[in-house]
């Protein structure tokens, strides 16, 4: 990715931009990139994203010409272009939301300096020492493990499972919080975990949902983009948690709730932040208290007798500060991970907790 004296032109005489114009409601000089590693119709992340777009824009009065969205965009020089073609648009702000999309955004941010970059879902920002480089995130552990309550009260077999896209800290991290809650309620409880080694692939999401069904699982997680596997677990006449959005309407006989982000939390804050001359954090994270990770409607349908009540004492206390990621803990060996009242606190907004805990069973 090179700067030509196209693109330096586009940027000094088309962006307009955005660190002089610090009178608040000027949000009319703003142009608005998103590059998205799948595309709303997922349901799911990107439709979570996409909502978060939306209510922002919303919000702030922004209109549909000042934004421009990328869907479906692989890692690698793909993100590559489609920085340049936001830039050549005239984008002053550009977001991407796929974790492989970081290196190229910091080129980006490298190449471009009068551009603000923001990756969801990264860890580099920080220590880049670029201005111009933000990594936003949401304390999702706190949503997981409250809907992981839902789970440990609902299951009959005492094996919950969980649809897991990838080995990554990520989702190790989200599926070890949703069954830290489950436990906190049943303490018989047991997980087995796959992997679809894909974000977002409904074909094998609705394979490996069946696989964890077919050794015993009554329910079944998720960190996978589509709604295939709520609708699997429909199909077999078990029970589900989903992800990133609502998922009710996909299996309203099986889905119990789903733990979310609402992205517009922190769409607000960084646009609003930069239009009014405010810096933004180079890492930002926020949780149940600010609204930016929550867990969608109970489906009163399908849950146990007892969860809204288990899920808002629970709730509490997270809102009072407790950590659910708070010891004692043990790995898959039996080795004492945290010691009893001992605390894991992410040192970044990207979750980095990769221990596999006694009770979860990762199957190949």
């Amino acid at each position: 990715m090179k700067k030509s004296f196209v693109f330096l032109s586009v940027i000094l005489l088309s962006i307009g931009l955005l660190a002089g114009c610090g009178n608040a409601g000027a949000f009319d000089t703003v142009r608005l990139a998103f590059i998205h590693v799948g595309d709303p119709a997922d349901m799911g992340y990107t439709y979570r994203h996409h909502q978060g777009t939306l209510d922002m824009m919303a919000k702030l009065g922004i209109s549909e010409s000042q934004v421009r969205n990328f869907y479906n965009v692989i890692p690698g020089s793909p993100v590559d272009t489609a920085i340049l073609e936001a830039v050549e648009w005239g984008a002053n702000l550009i977001f991407g939301t796929s974790f492989a999309f970081e290196d190229s955004l910091i080129e980006g941010a490298r190449e471009f300096p009068d551009i603000q970059f923001f990756h969801a879902t990264g860890n580099q920002a920080l220590a880049s020492g670029l201005p111009n480089m933000h990594n936003y995130f949401g304390d999702i552990a706190q949503a997981r493990y409250l809907s992981g309550i839902a789970a440990g009260l609902k299951t009959e077999t005492n094996v919950i499972g969980f649809v897991a896209a990838y080995p990554f800290a990520e989702v190790i991290s989200g599926f070890t919080a949703f069954y830290l809650g489950a436990l906190s309620v049943n303490p018989d409880v047991t997980m087995n975990v796959m992997y679809t080694n894909a974000w977002n692939n409904p074909t094998l999401e609705q394979q490996v949902a069946q696989a964890l069904i077919d050794r015993g699982s009554d329910v079944i997680g998720q960190h996978a983009d589509s709604t295939a596997t709520q609708t699997t677990a429909e199909a077999n006449g078990v029970w589900s948690v989903g992800y990133n959005n609502d998922m009710i309407p996909a299996a309203p006989n099986a889905v119990l709730v789903s733990p979310m982000f609402d992205w517009s939390v922190y769409l607000i804050y960084a646009i609003d932040s930069i239009v009014n001359g405010r810096d933004v954090e180079p890492d930002w994270i926020a949780g149940l208290a600010d609204g930016m990770v929550l867990t969608s409607p109970l489906n009163h349908a399908t849950v146990a007798p007892g969860t809204e009540e288990a899920m808002n004492e629970a709730k509490a206390r997270i809102l009072n500060g407790w950590n659910v990621f708070t010891g004692p803990i043990y790995d898959s060996a039996g080795e004492q991970i945290l010691a009893p009242g001992e605390e894991f606190v992410e040192p970044l907004s990207a979750p980095s907790w990769a221990h596999i805990i006694q009770g979860v069973t990762v199957i190949e």
